[in-house]
C-alpha cells in the first residue's frame, strides 16, 4: 500500500469514524447515564462489531447482502426498529438513579450486533474493500493492514465521545437537565434511523458496485 493510500485510508477512518452517527450517540448517552466505565462495554463492542462486519465484506458476503434486497432491507428495518427502541428507553429516563431502573446499558452482544444492523455500515465497508483491498495481488496484507487502522479510530471515536459525556455527568444531575440531554440524543438517534429509510429509498439500486459508491462515512463506526 502506498502513501497516498494509507494517508486516504486515514482521512477516510477520521471522517467515518468521529462523524456524529448512532454509536457515538449511544457512548455519549450511555455515559452521561452510567459513567465512563458502564460505557465501556459498548465503546469495545463497536469496533469489534464492524471488524467482524468488515471481514466479511472482504469476503464477498457483503455484496450480496446489498445485491438480494430481502436481506437489505430486512438489515434496515430491524436496525431502524433497535434503534428506535434504544431511543423510547433513553428518552424516558430523568434522573441517574432512574437510568440504572430502566437499564440503559447496551450489552457487549448488543453493540456488536448492532453494527450488523447498520446498512450504511455495510455499504462503507464494500467502499474501503472496494478502494484498499479487492482485486489486489496482495488483498490479504492489505487486510491486515486496513482492519487495525479502522479498530483503532472505531474505539478512540467512541470512546471520546464516551469520555465527554462521563465529564457532563455531574452537571446533568441537577435538576431536569439529564432528561432533556436523554431527549436530545433519543431525537438524534430517532433522526439517524430517518436519514437511514431515506438514504436507502433515495438510492434504489442494489448492485454491489453502486451500493459501495454510495456508501456515507457517518453511520460506520460513529
Amino acid at each position: 500500500m502506498t502513501a497516498a493510500e494509507f494517508s486516504a485510508l486515514l482521512v477516510l477512518a477520521t471522517a467515518s469514524s468521529f462523524t456524529p452517527g448512532p454509536n457515538t450517540t449511544l457512548s455519549t448517552a450511555i455515559a452521561a447515564n452510567r459513567g465512563l466505565r458502564g460505557a465501556m462495554r459498548f465503546v469495545c463492542a463497536v469496533p469489534t462489531g464492524w471488524a467482524g462486519l468488515f471481514v466479511l465484506c472482504a469476503l464477498g458476503v457483503g455484496a450480496l447482502v446489498m445485491a438480494v434486497p430481502v436481506l437489505r432491507w430486512g438489515i434496515l428495518a430491524v436496525g431502524v426498529g433497535y434503534m428506535l427502541w434504544l431511543a423510547w428507553r433513553l428518552a424516558g429516563s430523568r434522573t441517574l438513579s432512574q437510568a440504572d431502573e430502566r437499564r440503559l446499558q447496551v450489552s457487549f452482544a448488543e453493540g456488536v450486533g448492532l453494527q450488523f444492523l447498520n446498512i450504511k455500515a455495510w455499504m462503507l465497508a464494500l467502499s474501503i474493500v472496494a478502494g484498499w483491498v479487492a482485486g489486489r495481488p496482495d488483498w490479504v496484507a492489505r487486510l491486515l493492514m486496513v482492519l487495525p487502522v479502522m479498530l483503532f479510530f472505531g474505539f478512540a471515536s467512541n470512546f471520546t465521545y464516551a469520555l465527554i459525556g462521563s465529564l457532563l455527568r455531574g452537571w446533568l444531575a441537577q435538576g431536569q437537565r439529564l432528561l432533556w440531554f436523554n431527549r436530545v440524543m433519543a431525537a438524534a438517534l430517532v433522526a439517524t434511523s430517518a436519514w437511514m429509510v431515506w438514504s436507502a429509498l433515495a438510492a434504489p439500486s442494489t448492485a454491489p458496485e453502486n451500493a459501495a459508491a454510495g456508501a456515507r462515512p457517518i453511520d460506520a463506526q460513529g
